[in-house]
């Protein structure tokens, strides 16, 4: 928990940074919550959560907590399978077992999963925001799937080119894609608002001025937003749909969470992050947003990074983001409704496509290709399939090419005084290169004598074990019966052993 009591200059840097912070979020708590599918209150209400309750939380001091572009694909798919009233006990759900997991010490382990991998996730959440927001900005309805999605641009382009209602949302989006682009090249007094902030703001004045007929964003209220999940909700989570999908929520959440932090410690010198207590902190996060059927919440790195370069000291610049966000809301709940919903659609393409590593790639081909794979599979999972198997295809061809650059082996051959061959084997014997073990020792002479030298290796595995003792035994047997057939003494191969000391 944070303390009032300091000095005035970091007091008035942390309200300062506080108000930057909101600024920022503001349009993005907005624009998760729509491309989500849920009201747009429902993201304010995690935005607030995050800034009062994980704010005050201890964990990262300076990571700033709320709805995630992130999530949105996820959150998307659970609503369209389970419904808006189940979100809230998935995320609660989620919360719950992030709690666990913190308690348990877990959080640490959060930063053994493969870098290539959250990137490959985060360009397939760009790669999907990208392609369904442009739909959106369009005003079209999108298709639910990645593929369907992906061929109806064309279409799409058809009926923008075509005019009306639909090339007049798609230039208030574009337009707001150009202010954010263009807005670092403004002058320094200007770039004192937040892009996210100045992009929609111009968005809302311009369509209002001039009238156009594009959509907005549609309001309820802050309190009637708010849905507790029922009983029926909580007990739908026994089946096994809704259970692989509280994974998915949890691992996402907290890995890009925690990844998070570790980008925010690098930019500050201040304390350094205790990842199980910042696990809990957000585990605390969700199961309140779950109980108020909220969407669900990550430290976000854009918002993050802004408090840290806004000059925040301590965590009550995340704290006061949020009593914000909550008087925002409370007071002035009809601003939301006269934003357009192009402009948020404008907001999140270009979200999602700074999450889309484009620079690191080529470098990534050409000094880790494997790693390039890895992302490169990943995000096109997430797009073709959906969040859930797309990281577990990563997480799974991140493990089988760490298994595979582990179990480097090396065999060679030489022929000492005595006549026979020794063949020695280096490195580590796994069933990964078991055939390329297997070809060489098939290619020996057949006639020859051969010793197999396993002093130098650092592992063999069960398969490669098993699979030499059953050469070693044919050759012995191929030994023997050369020896009946009445080959000479002097060719007569000997049998072949396999260490046992090994």
């Amino acid at each position: 928990m944070f303390s009032l009591r300091k000095d005035p200059d970091t007091l008035r840097r942390d309200v300062l940074a506080s108000l930057v912070v909101f600024l920022v979020a503001l349009p993005l708590c907005v624009g998760v919550a729509v491309a989500s599918g849920v009201p747009a209150e429902l993201g304010l209400i995690t935005g607030i959560v995050g800034g009062l309750v994980v704010g005050a939380l201890p964990g990262s001091a300076l990571q700033v907590s709320g709805p995630a572009a992130g999530l949105t694909v996820l959150v998307f798919e659970a609503v369209q399978e389970f419904g808006l009233a189940a979100l809230g006990a998935i995320v609660l759900a989620t919360g719950l077992l992030q709690v666990a997991l913190g308690a348990l010490g877990v959080g640490r382990w959060f930063r053994a999963i493969s870098v290539s991998v959250v990137q490959g996730m985060l360009a397939g959440i760009g790669l999907v925001l990208l392609f369904g927001q442009l739909y959106t900005m369009a005003g079209v309805r999108q298709p639910r799937s990645g593929p369907e999605k992906i061929m109806g641009i064309p279409e799409l382009v058809v009926d923008i080119a075509t005019g009306g209602r639909t090339l007049t949302a798609f230039a208030v989006g574009a337009g707001t894609i150009v202010v954010l682009v263009l807005w670092n090249k403004a002058p320094a007094s200007f770039r004192t608002v937040p892009a996210q902030l100045a992009a929609v703001a111009l968005a809302t004045v311009t369509t209002a001025l001039a009238g156009l007929p594009v959509a907005h964003v549609e309001v309820r209220g802050l309190l009637q937003a708010v849905q507790p999940p029922g009983a029926e909700a909580i007990t739908s989570l026994t089946s096994l749909a809704a259970m692989s999908t509280v994974l998915a929520f949890t691992l996402i959440a907290s890995a890009e969470s925690l990844f998070s932090a570790a980008a925010v410690d690098r930019m500050h010198d201040g304390p350094r992050t205790d990842y199980d207590k910042e696990l809990m902190a957000q585990g605390v996060g969700n199961t309140l947003c779950g109980a108020l059927g909220a969407l669900p919440m990550t430290a976000v790195i854009v918002r993050s990074a802004t408090n840290v370069q806004a000059g925040a000291k301590t965590a009550l610049s995340r704290f006061l983001h949020g009593a914000w966000l909550l008087l925002f809301a409370a007071l002035l709940p009809a601003a939301i409704g006269i934003i357009p919903l192009a402009a948020l659609a404008g907001v999140l393409i270009h979200a999602g496509c700074k999450l889309i590593p484009v620079k690191e790639l080529v470098p990534l081909w050409r000094d880790q290709r494997g790693e390039a794979i890895v992302l490169a599979v990943t995000a096109l999972a997430i797009v073709t399939t959906n969040m859930f198997e797309g990281v577990l295809l990563g997480l799974l061809l991140a493990v089988l090419k760490a298994a595979w650059e582990t179990s480097r082996v090396h065999l060679q051959v030489h022929e000492p005084d005595c006549g026979s061959l020794v063949v020695t084997i280096t490195g580590n014997a796994t069933f990964l290169r078991l055939p390329h073990i297997l070809d060489t020792l098939e290619k020996l002479p057949a006639h020859r004598s051969v010793e197999l030298d396993l002093s130098q290796l650092h592992h063999l595995d069960h398969a490669c074990r098993t699979a030499l003792d059953t050469w070693a035994e044919r050759q012995s047997t191929l030994a023997e019966a050369l020896a009946k057939a009445g080959q000479g003494a002097a060719h007569r191969p000997g049998a072949a052993q396999v260490p046992r000391g090994q």
